[in-house]
């Protein structure tokens, strides 16, 4: 979901994403910034797992995201938009779910 989205963001143009009321907010290069971001981040909790190197880099993925879903929260918070707090509030806690259970797994907790 997020290489996928993420994707997106990095590489269209702002006018392209006008659709999405948050963006209107922040400049083109920020949503570019904001795309590379849940690319990296995708591809974080995706491939380390997935190929057996550096497996440790998947909470850390997963940590990262926590992080854009607060920032998220608070930015779509301030806007009124309660819908998309929501929809931050529940990945953030998938994301401390998987940051979690990676550590566990991998620490033998």
């Amino acid at each position: 979901m997020f290489v996928l989205a993420g994707a997106m963001k990095a590489t269209q143009a702002k006018e392209k994403l006008a659709k999405m009321a948050w963006t209107a907010r922040w400049s083109a290069s920020t949503i570019k910034f904001i795309g590379v971001s849940e690319l990296l981040i995708g591809l974080g909790l995706i491939l380390p797992q997935a190929t057996g190197i550096l497996p440790v880099l998947t909470p850390v993925a997963a940590i990262a995201l926590g992080l854009v879903m607060v920032l998220a929260a608070v930015d779509h918070a301030r806007s009124k938009e309660m819908k998309e707090v929501v929809v931050n509030v529940v990945i953030l806690g998938l994301a401390a779910f998987v940051a979690y259970g990676r550590m566990c797994c991998s620490t033998s907790c």
